[in-house]
């Protein structure tokens, strides 16, 4: 069999392969016995037919036909370890010759691994930055914690400042109404920030069952195109108005939070958890910053953009997932930047790059240094796993798969490999 390969640009290769008529007989054969299995053949049993019988029946093409899968298969892999290539998608394959008889070739063009030269880990510094949680950050989250508990009491009076207001509302655009701007119920804090500027100062003075018109002028990112930068009539009742009253920050609030003795008690764990969440931040950027320095003092051949555009689909993914955690549709979000789903591919490009940079790196670092994962740990944590997800089938099979069995692998080396770095890096 004959091998030979050409490196070719975007990290790419073509691999030829030929194999002599004499190399080629014994798939002719498989194939033949196949035919037989899957045709009945007159006066022999299923798979029992001579190649000569089978000949007549199929033609040598079509035996040839059925023997190229087998071919490739068999000998794609030892191309790929002859001309020491490490392939990272599935092949492209052209037939070049195809005839009974006579020598058989194809060619392959995969995406190729690209190698690294990790640099001198050693040699780079980063600095820990001092984590600090003041008083006034204690006092602002626990102004937002009074702010969650507000008591909502019905009033018969006018809208104020601060008030919940309850309204029924229509939006026209030239008199016209605006496919879906009627919303009956829509409740609008005054004085609070609200996505149409100044929509809440028009309600002050407003009373339940009182209707009221008057223009806003929409702004101009709103993600509507139609309605951004545009006056708008909105047509206004109001249903109800409701005084917010702010609880007393004082003991029994604090006791009213969960079990803490007292005022000073609660300030203290918001202290406390705030620090934890500066020190995993602080621990975050640490990390971030040094995955950085290695990129930068590493070399990496040309990455395939079959790597980057699979990369640019995880995080599209991962966007998604996040926005539909939040309630936000995809299509809302990205009407919203005023971008469509391929510019936004297109602004991933420069982060997904780097995400398979650092992905190259740690994976070469774990290579070099024989880090393994005892299987003993991916098995306790999915045991873990699964005892959080006792009820639910889907999420059991997929913690049980392969798939997700490599992922736990790939978490694990990689946080091993970053520890390792944090202990070779001067802080």
């Amino acid at each position: 069999m004959k091998i030979n390969s050409t490196k070719l640009e975007k990290g790419r290769a073509e691999i030829f392969v030929e194999l002599s008529a004499e190399e080629v007989a014994p798939y002719m054969r498989n194939a033949a016995r196949r035919l037989s299995e899957k045709s009945k053949i007159k006066g022999f049993r299923p798979g029992k037919a001579p190649y000569e019988i089978v000949k007549q029946h199929a033609g040598e093409a079509g035996i040839m036909q059925e023997a190229i899968d087998e071919i490739i298969r068999k000998t794609y892999i030892d191309a790929i370890d002859k001309e020491k290539l490490s392939a990272v998608s599935a092949p492209q394959v052209d037939i070049l010759k195809n005839a009974p008889n006579n020598p058989f070739s194809y060619k392959i063009t995969v995406d190729l691994m690209p190698k690294v030269e990790l640099g001198d880990i050693s040699k780079i510094t980063v600095k820990k930055q001092k984590t600090e949680v003041g008083d006034e950050k204690v006092e602002q989250t626990i102004k937002h914690l009074s702010e969650s508990h507000r008591k909502e009491k019905l009033v018969n009076r006018t809208v104020q400042n601060k008030d919940l207001a309850e309204i029924d509302l229509q939006l026209l655009l030239d008199n016209v109404p605006i496919e879906g701007g009627n919303t009956n119920g829509h409740k609008v804090i005054i004085g609070e920030p609200y996505y149409i500027p100044d929509f809440d100062k028009k309600l002050i003075g407003m009373k339940a069952d009182e209707k009221k018109e008057f223009e806003v002028n929409f702004p101009k990112e709103h993600y509507n195109k139609n309605l951004a930068g545009k006056m708008v009539k909105c047509k206004v009742k109001i249903k109800s108005v409701f005084e917010r009253e702010l609880p007393k920050i004082d003991d029994n609030f604090a006791k009213m939070l969960g079990k803490f003795k007292d005022l000073t008690d609660l300030k203290k764990q918001i202290k406390e958890n705030l620090f934890k969440e500066q020190e995993l931040k602080e621990k975050t950027r640490q990390e971030l910053e040094i995955l950085d320095e290695i990129i930068k003092i590493s070399t990496f051949e040309e990455i395939p953009e079959t790597l980057i555009k699979e990369e640019v689909k995880k995080m599209i993914s991962e966007l998604q997932a996040n926005l539909a955690n939040q309630g936000i549709k995809f299509d809302d979000y990205i009407s919203h930047l005023k971008k469509s789903t391929e510019e936004l591919q297109k602004d991933f490009l420069p982060q997904a790059e780097k995400r398979v940079k650092t992905a190259l790196a740690m994976s070469e670092y774990a290579y070099k240094n024989k880090m393994a994962i005892d299987e003993k740990q991916i098995k306790d944590e999915i045991k873990k796993m699964l005892s959080q997800y006792p009820d639910n089938y889907e999420a059991q099979e997929k913690i049980k798969s392969e798939n997700y069995k490599n992922y736990l692998r790939n978490i694990m080396i990689n946080k091993k490999v970053m520890k390792k770095w944090k202990e070779l890096i001067s802080k």
